[in-house]
């Protein structure tokens, strides 16, 4: 029997778990309900498990029988704050909240992925690190759980670290994508309070109007990116809130926005948030007015190893066929905190169509109506635990 066999087998099992998880979506860092879903699909399997301190993580150690190496392999499980139109049976029945990205079919697939390797724990030269994380969604929660040590769970380094994102409409269902180097953008947050002075709207002289200078400061920030970056080396800016007055009236004390930041070189990454508060800055200044701006630093760029992508690319053609795998042309502006991964040990990350409908008219992640087919729940675990499986065998060598 092949893992892809013995996957297919488990599919049912997978499915229902994943359709558990998504009628129970959980936000952030502390996920008790889904953790405790996934404790139970876990249990009875010979995994040494960890729970996060400061987090609803899972940490499984598999202990080969044999000495060597150690993969560690990654599922995200939490949700979005979305409220679900997706008209699915098994839709979230809580308001604002949805597994809109489809962590849910990680977890399960993850959960897979255990089961298939745990069944051949004898075989293994080396152990596995089954890494189920919270708070992928804006929270770090790669980062917290590096800090708890997952990386080191085993008690040596891991060698070499694997995950895959479904998709929802960008590729066809079963469809594996990647690309060697740079996948995923870097990301990092502007926040921007412009001070001025209230008034009266009809006399906005004997005001301090802070609504056009922070107007100002959003279509600069866009210069900014064609006038200061390389357009070989991109830059995406996009200002997703503005808030300011209470009606047309009436000058207010204050404007607020947020913008988020994506670039794709260590080099671009380190400078566009110094730049883009000295724009905002200079434009406060020349209207006259104070402004409160930071930048924060929130992911690095998720950079696939090439000898790593190399072996994954060439693993799906093996298992799955030539037709199965297609290399990314360009990175996407999406951010993943993988990438704090993929910054300490050599691996790669990939993606899996889901989509079950037209790529070209399905909902895509993120979105409320956003649907997956979890038929692909099988090979995803089984591409884990294959990957898992010929890696060991390599470092062992």
């Amino acid at each position: 029997m092949t893992l892809r066999s013995d996957a297919a087998a488990l599919l049912d099992d997978l499915v229902a778990l994943r359709r558990d998880l998504h009628r129970i979506p959980e936000i952030g860092l502390h996920l008790p309900r889904t953790q405790e879903r996934v404790l139970a699909a876990l249990d009875g399997l010979p995994l040494e498990v960890s729970l996060g301190k400061n987090l609803s993580s899972i940490t499984g150690v598999l202990r080969g029988g044999k000495p060597g190496g150690t993969v560690l392999l990654r599922g995200d499980m939490d949700a979005l704050p979305v409220t679900e139109a997706s008209g699915e049976d098994f839709s979230s029945t809580l308001d604002g909240a949805m597994h809109a990205c489809g962590h849910d079919l990680h977890t399960a697939g993850l959960v897979g992925a255990a089961r298939l390797l745990a069944a051949r724990q004898d075989e293994l030269p080396g152990d596995v690190v089954f890494m189920f994380q919270p708070g992928e969604e804006g929270w770090d929660g790669a980062g917290r759980m590096i800090d708890e040590g997952v990386l080191t769970a085993s008690g040596k380094h891991v060698d070499a670290a694997y995950g895959l994102h479904v998709s929802a409409a960008s590729y066809a269902k079963g469809q594996f994508t990647a690309r060697p180097g740079t996948l995923m953008a870097a990301s990092g947050a502007l926040e921007v309070r412009v001070l001025g002075a209230g008034g009266h709207g009809s006399s906005p002289h004997d005001a301090r109007d802070p609504i056009p200078a922070a107007c100002e400061m959003v279509t600069a920030l866009q210069t900014m990116v064609t006038r200061t970056f390389d357009v070989f080396d991109p830059v995406v800016v996009t200002v997703g809130s503005f808030h300011a007055g209470t009606r047309r009236n009436i000058i207010p004390d204050d404007a607020v926005f947020e913008a988020t930041l994506r670039s794709f070189s260590p080099e671009v990454a380190a400078k566009v948030g110094e730049r883009a508060v000295q724009v905002c800055q200079g434009i406060a200044q020349a209207h006259g007015l104070d402004v409160e701006v930071t930048y924060e630093p929130e992911y690095p760029a998720t950079v696939n190893d090439a000898g790593a992508y190399g072996f994954v690319a060439d693993t799906i053609r093996d298992v799955f066929g030539e037709e199965r795998f297609t290399e990314m042309a360009d990175p996407i502006t999406g951010s993943e905190d993988f990438s704090r991964v993929l910054e300490r040990v050599p691996g790669a990350y990939l993606f899996l169509g889901a989509c079950p409908t037209d790529p070209a008219t399905a909902a895509d992640n993120h979105s409320p109506r956003a649907r997956f087919d979890d038929s692909v729940l099988g090979d995803g675990a089984a591409l884990l635990a294959e990957l898992a499986v010929r890696r060991l065998a390599l470092l062992a060598r």
